[in-house]
Formats: C-alpha cells, structure tokens, sequence
C-alpha cells in the first residue's frame, strides 16, 4: 500500500531504515533466531515484532528480564548484527517508501534516523542504492535514548537545519511513531 502524505507544509521528510526503507525485518528477526540459540535464550516471533524499534541492547536487557537469563548485551548484539551481516544480500526495498525518497529528493532534505547501528544502516542503504538520496543519516551512535524516545528524530531535524514540527516522520512500528510524535513531528505508519 502506498503511504499517504498527509497535508502540510514539511521542510524535511525523516525516514526509518529497517522496515520502513528497506523490507528486512524478516532478516533481522532470522539474526535474532540464530544469536539466541548461541546463548540459549529464545525471542517469539510475536514479541519481535511487537518490539520493533526498540534498539538492539535494550532488547537484550529485555529479554534478560523476562527469561531470568544473564546474557552479555555487548556479545550477544555482536552475533546478531553479525548474522545480519551474512544475510544482508537478502535485503529488498520497500518500494513504495524508497519511490517517496526518490520523488522528494533534491526538492526538500531527506534524512534517515534509525535504531540500527551506522555501519548497518549504511551498508543496508547503499545495498538498495539509496544512500545518496540522504543529505543525513543518524543512527545509534548519535543519541543517547533511543525510541520510544524522541532523540533520533530530534537529531536528525537539527542536522538537517529544520525545526521539528517542520518535519514528516516516516515509520513502520509503534514505537517509532511514539518517538516521532514526543519529537512533536507528524508521521506516517507505513
């Protein structure tokens, strides 16, 4: 389905990258599957989604929590990104939010905020042959809070040079579009 823009005079559009730009998350979760076996946890598929947008060391903590396990945050998001690495060539666009990055670009800044760590998020872009179409990219490195919170939607409007409530968030979990709105930013659920 084709996202809808809703009114408004935006000076920036802000994209997601997993699951918003590029169709992956089938990936990720095949990342995450193969890492818990690793250390003996387990991440239902339900639970996965349902925790989309959540970054990568908080969902460990998480799932610490819930299993009464003591895995390693640091060790276990390595194997999974590194899982993610092997795959990576899986990784499709979203091809009716890459066509609204295409059709914007060059007429209003394009940015990328995501949860995802920098050297994912680039490869992924550059894979799908799309990274060029963004003037920024913030990812985990660059904030502190993650979504939920508003910090990577924040990040990317001042980079960008536009105010906050000049920008169209695009996003594809609730978590996101949580952070979207605390960065008092209207956004749209792809």
């Amino acid at each position: 389905m084709v996202p809808q823009i809703p009114q408004g005079d935006f000076r920036a559009f802000i994209f997601d990258c997993d699951g918003t730009l590029a169709d992956n998350m089938p990936i990720h979760y095949q990342a995450w599957t193969r890492a818990m076996d690793d250390f003996g946890g387990s991440f239902p598929e339900e639970l996965f989604y349902r925790w989309g947008g959540t970054p990568t060391i908080e969902i460990v903590h998480r799932l610490n929590a819930m299993h009464g396990l003591s895995m390693e945050a640091d060790d276990v998001v390595l194997h999974k990104e590194n899982y993610y690495r092997e795959m990576i060539n899986q990784v499709e666009p979203k091809l009716e939010v890459v066509e609204i990055a295409r059709r914007y670009h060059g007429t209003i800044p394009l940015a990328v905020a995501s949860g995802g760590h920098r050297d994912l998020v680039v490869r992924t872009l550059v894979l799908l042959g799309i990274h060029d179409l963004f003037k920024v990219v913030i990812a985990a490195e660059d904030y502190e809070r993650g979504k939920p919170f508003p910090d990577p939607f924040l990040t990317a409007a001042r980079a960008l040079g536009v105010l906050p409530e000049e920008c169209l968030v695009f996003e594809d979990t609730t978590t996101g579009a949580t952070a979207a709105t605390a960065a008092g930013m209207i956004y749209v659920l792809v």
